[in-house]
């Protein structure tokens, strides 16, 4: 769960910087490449879409399990297993059909795929390196008979997607990888496609301080921020309060088309 530190910290101020720094002196050098690389890649990409494209090309050539944001297997198992069981305690049953936004190498997805009934599940993602490493999983995970559809986007206006048709919709740490721009025209168009009693569920790290971002890949946002965005397009959002207490760092966000489930 966070700390009330955490939450009032500005990642981005200078003074924030020194500090953790002069804490964490061996992170410096690795921070030092990702501001060269962010530099750089800002040159060449304006939107940010194309930059994060570039972002994730990079990190997935790596290795795409820290590409995805876990440090080791291990995590990115633990988290995938995390994702799973909260949603499964939260609803998710087999017939349901399900989109996952920013699907990446299937941390979550794997479980969400062979627990839900063949075709059920929809993944996207702009990264098509890490799409490419999701058919890895589907091999590795032997889940070729539940016929998970992968698709890379370009945007999230889902307009490619029909009508009503989604269950659950799912996103686990995009928002908090995206500007404000990115969460209103994703939430500006998921109502369309999630069906009736549907849920959107995502995550993003929050803050309770000023909003800020560092080197354009991590976005803090106040809950009320996301809630008021949501309820601008005709949603009804409500914070997680049970997400808090897992371990991994973030906040959650259940969004629906009416009245919410006590």
């Amino acid at each position: 769960m966070p700390t009330k530190k955490n939450l009032t910290a500005n990642r981005a101020s200078l003074g924030h910087r020194i500090g953790y720094a002069l804490h964490h002196p061996n992170r410096v050098p690795h921070y030092l490449t990702r501001a060269a690389r962010d530099l750089w890649l800002r040159h060449r990409h304006t939107d940010h879409v194309s930059y994060y494209r570039a972002v994730m090309r990079s990190d997935t050539r790596a290795d795409p399990d820290t590409a995805v944001g876990s440090r080791s297997r291990e995590r990115w198992l633990a988290l995938g297993a995390m994702q799973f069981d909260y949603l499964l305690g939260h609803g998710l049953r087999p017939e349901h059909r399900m989109l996952e936004i920013g699907c990446g190498n299937l941390r979550g997805g794997w479980r969400f795929i062979r627990h839900l009934e063949p075709g059920h599940y929809y993944g996207i993602d702009i990264s098509p390196d890490i799409l490419s490493a999701a058919q890895d999983t589907v091999v590795e995970m032997g889940l070729q008979q539940q016929l998970p559809r992968l698709t890379p986007v370009r945007d999230l206006t889902l307009r490619f997607l029909p009508d009503a048709h989604f269950d659950v919709v799912h996103a686990h740490s995009v928002f908090s990888h995206s500007p404000l721009a990115v969460i209103d025209e994703c939430l500006a168009h998921v109502g369309r496609v999630l069906a009736p009693g549907g849920w959107f569920d995502f995550t993003f790290d929050r803050t309770e301080g000023e909003e800020h971002h560092v080197l354009r890949e991590d976005f803090y946002y106040r809950t009320e921020t996301l809630t008021a965005l949501a309820e601008r397009h005709g949603l009804r959002a409500r914070f997680m309060d049970d997400w808090e207490e897992l371990p991994h760092g973030q906040s959650k966000i259940r969004v629906t088309h009416g009245a919410l489930d006590t």
